[in-house]
């Protein structure tokens, strides 16, 4: 079954939404990262998406009390997101609880640390994110265009071990418009042993159960739970 893993975007200590990555368009939730985490547990859910987008912008994490908040009073596995680009930064995060790290930037600033950290933390733990805006690989906040493939890039890291690989298609990202099938389906094809997670432009159920029937192995769910087009109590279909 399709793991859904609620996505909780902190910015300034408040549970956010971004349109596309930008900043600017941020919208606050009144809910604290910490109650909405417990929402998602209470309906059985196992893994959240936390990310620490103050760490994005500052390129080291930030929100380390809210990820050992979560962590140490709930059992949900945290993956973490945002700044981590260094030994420090990993271990650091690891110590504060979390279960897994995400990387965006880092495959592209230094492919050798991140391979790495493959072998150092093992591919259970390291995932990776490929934000694509026109098939090309965005990083620094998804403001700069590495003119990286999106399938090149996940080439060149999976046959090296990478197991776990977070797909954006960053002009679908907030826009509660549908995940990008197309792009899904061709990535589930081209690398069957990849465990590839969707994220971006989720907008129903009927979304995830279509990315389930391709074979997407999880997909990242934000607004549509914010704004209420999938309700939390929904999520306890796919729990367990």
């Amino acid at each position: 079954m399709i793991e859904i893993i609620p996505s909780l975007a902190v910015l300034s200590n408040k549970v956010v939404r971004l349109h596309q990555g930008k900043y600017e368009t941020a919208v606050e939730y009144s809910a604290s990262p910490v109650d909405m985490a417990n929402k998602f547990l209470d309906v059985g859910v196992e893994q959240i998406h936390l990310v620490d987008l103050d760490g994005a912008k500052q390129r080291e994490p930030v929100n380390l009390d809210i990820l050992d908040t979560i962590s140490s009073h709930s059992s949900l596995k945290v993956n973490f997101a945002g700044g981590v680009l260094t030994d420090g930064a990993i271990n650091k995060v690891f110590e504060y609880g979390a279960k897994s790290v995400t990387a965006g930037g880092l495959p592209v600033e230094n492919s050798r640390l991140f391979v790495g950290w493959l072998m150092t933390f093992g591919r259970e733990r390291i995932a990776m994110a490929a934000d694509a805006l026109g098939g090309m690989i965005m990083t620094d906040a998804w403001r700069k265009n590495t003119m990286i493939k999106l399938e090149e890039h996940i080439e060149y890291f999976t046959s090296r071990g990478l197991k776990f690989v977070k797909v954006t298609d960053i002009s679908r990202d907030g826009t509660l418009e549908g995940p990008n099938f197309e792009m899904m389906e061709q990535l589930v094809q081209q690398f069957p042993d990849a465990h590839l997670v969707n994220s971006g432009g989720v907008r129903s159920i009927e979304d995830i159960k279509r990315l389930e029937e391709i074979g997407v192995k999880g997909v990242v769910v934000g607004k549509a739970l914010y704004e209420g087009l999938i309700k939390i109590e929904d999520l306890k279909e796919f729990a367990g």
